[in-house]
């Protein structure tokens, strides 16, 4: 078995009170479960910002190449200087629950709930992750999922049982 390894890693000051209220802030306004949710937002906004980093020396091709990228995830930018002012709140709207909150006027707890409970699909195809990035153009195809028909058993099994006593 592979062992997973973390994607984020914990606040280096456990007890910073300025870094918590904004957290709890942002727990609220994108209906987090938890704050390991943000963490994970912060490395992967530091992963993008550590890319752009060490593409300032190289050449322009390379640079549009990793900006392509990026708009193709959705994030707005256009130059590496832009990249690294990217914040965690940019990829956080880039959520499938934000964006599915904002595109059916739902509450961001209600989104993900609906998410969780396999109601919404991306191009077709459920999705149960509430922090599945959403790309660009994956953005227009996101609906929700068609209802499972239920089959009364009662009505069927009393149309099986007339079926035999007809013969």
């Amino acid at each position: 078995m592979i062992r997973k390894h973390k994607k984020y890693s914990r606040p280096r000051k456990p007890f910073d009170g300025p870094r918590i209220t904004e957290e709890n802030e942002i727990r609220k306004e994108y209906g987090l479960k938890n704050k390991k949710e943000i963490w994970r937002a912060e490395a992967l906004v530091g992963k993008m910002r550590l890319g752009a980093k060490r593409l300032t020396t190289a050449s322009i091709d390379e640079q549009e190449k990793f900006i392509e990228t990026l708009k193709r995830r959705g994030l707005n930018v256009s130059t590496i200087a832009e990249v690294l002012g990217l914040t965690k709140k940019d990829l956080m709207n880039r959520r499938l629950q934000t964006i599915v909150s904002r595109k059916f006027a739902v509450p961001m707890k209600k989104s993900r709930q609906l998410i969780t409970h396999k109601k919404v699909s991306v191009k077709g195809s459920v999705v149960n992750i509430p922090s599945y990035i959403v790309f660009a153009d994956e953005e227009d195809k996101i609906k929700m999922a068609a209802p499972k028909e239920k089959v009364n058993k009662k009505v069927e099994s009393n149309e099986v049982a007339g079926e035999l006593t007809n013969e």
